[in-house]
C-alpha cells in the first residue's frame, strides 16, 4: 500500500506537469494569434493590405506550414478582430491568454459589451469551463441573470459569510431536468440527482455533493434534508429544501431546525456554520424580506425555472436596468 501511495504521488506530479504544459502551449498560441492579428490590423489600417492580400496570406501559410491548422482566411480575420477588441483594455489582454482560442471566439462573438466579455473570461478561468459549459452559460443568460439578481440574504448570513452574495443566486435555471408538467418535490429531487453535473454547473463548481434525503437524528427521531452539499470556498455545509410552491414564511422554521442539527451533529470543528437554501418555484419579494429581516438563521430563499428564460427578454430587462441606473445617477449628480 505504501508503494501505491508513492506511485500515486508520481502520477499527481505528471498530471500537474501536463496541466502546466497545456497552459504554456495555450499562452504561446494566443500570443501568436495576437501578434498576427496586430500585424494584419496595422497593414489594413494603413491601407497596405486588402481582403485579397489576406486571402493570399492564408494560402501561403497553408503551403509553408501544412502541419499547422488555424490559418484559414476566416480565422485570420478573427485574429485581427481579437487584437482590435482587447488591445486597449489592459486588464483583459493578459486574461485572454489564460483561456483557449475557441473560448475566446465564443465570448467575443456572443458578448455585447466589454463588461460581459470580462465576466465570461473571468468565469471561464475561475470555473475552468469547457466549451459546452461556456455555451450553456451564455445561452441561459447567465451574465444578465447575475446583473439583474436581487438576492436577499438574512443579516446573519451576511455576517457569517460576507461573500455569500457572490456565491448564491436569486434565480436558478433547471432546464435540463425534463420534468413532467405536474411534478412533485420527489420528481424535482430525483431530476437534480440524475443531472447532478449540470446542476452543479448552474449553482457553481465549488459545490460538492454530500447526500440526498440526508438523514439527521435529533432525540429519537430521524429527519431528512432534501439535498446537502459542501461549499469549498465558504467551507460550510449547505442544506437545500426543495419546494414546488410559492415561498411561505413557515418554511423558515423547518430550515432553522435543519441547520441547528447539522451544526451540532455533523459540522466539523474547522468548518463554518451551515447555510440553508429554500428553493421555491416562485416567491413574493416582500414576503421574503419580512421573513428574513428578523431571522437569526443563515438562510436565503431562491427560486428556479424549469425552462430557459428568453435571452432577448433578459437583454431587454438589462437595458431597462441600466437606463434606470443611469437616470438615478443623473438625479443624484
Amino acid at each position: 500500500m505504501q508503494l501505491e501511495n508513492q506511485f500515486s504521488e508520481i502520477h499527481q506530479l505528471i498530471s500537474k506537469a501536463k496541466v502546466s504544459a497545456y497552459r504554456a502551449v495555450n499562452t504561446e498560441l494566443i500570443n501568436l494569434y495576437w501578434e498576427i492579428g496586430k500585424y494584419i490590423s496595422q497593414k489594413t489600417i494603413n491601407e497596405e493590405w486588402g481582403k485579397g492580400i489576406v486571402k493570399n496570406l492564408s494560402l501561403y501559410l497553408k503551403q509553408t506550414e501544412p502541419e499547422l491548422k488555424g490559418f484559414s482566411l476566416q480565422n485570420l480575420w478573427r485574429m485581427k478582430q481579437f487584437y482590435e477588441a482587447y488591445k486597449d483594455i489592459s486588464k483583459l489582454s493578459p486574461l485572454v491568454r489564460e483561456i483557449p482560442w475557441t473560448h475566446n471566439m465564443i465570448i467575443l462573438s456572443s458578448s455585447k459589451s466589454r463588461e460581459e466579455q470580462e465576466f465570461y473570461i473571468r468565469l471561464t478561468i475561475k470555473e475552468r469551463l469547457s466549451k459546452r459549459e461556456l455555451e450553456r452559460h451564455i445561452d441561459s443568460g447567465f451574465y444578465e441573470r447575475i446583473i439583474l439578481s436581487n438576492t436577499k440574504l438574512s443579516p446573519v448570513l451576511r455576517e457569517l459569510h460576507p461573500t455569500a452574495n457572490q456565491v448564491f443566486k436569486d434565480k436558478y435555471i433547471f432546464d435540463f431536468l425534463s420534468l413532467p408538467k405536474s411534478f412533485s418535490e420527489k420528481n424535482l429531487r430525483k431530476g437534480i440527482i440524475k443531472n447532478l453535473k449540470k446542476f452543479i454547473l448552474e449553482v457553481g463548481k465549488d459545490f460538492t455533493f454530500v447526500g440526498e434525503e440526508y438523514r439527521i437524528q435529533v432525540g429519537k427521531k430521524d429527519f431528512y434534508i432534501d439535498l446537502v452539499f459542501y461549499h469549498r470556498e465558504l467551507q460550510c455545509l449547505v442544506a437545500i429544501d426543495l419546494k414546488i410552491t410559492d415561498f411561505k414564511p413557515e418554511y423558515m422554521g423547518k430550515m432553522d431546525f435543519y441547520l441547528e442539527a447539522l451544526d451540532k451533529n455533523i459540522k466539523k470543528e474547522h468548518e463554518k456554520p451551515s447555510v440553508g437554501i429554500i428553493l421555491c418555484k416562485s416567491k413574493d419579494s416582500q414576503v421574503v424580506e419580512y421573513a428574513l429581516n428578523r431571522s437569526i438563521s443563515p438562510t436565503l430563499i431562491s427560486q428556479y425555472e424549469t425552462k430557459l428564460i428568453s435571452k432577448k427578454l433578459l437583454e431587454e430587462k438589462l437595458e431597462d436596468f441600466f437606463e434606470i441606473e443611469n437616470n438615478i445617477s443623473k438625479i443624484v449628480e
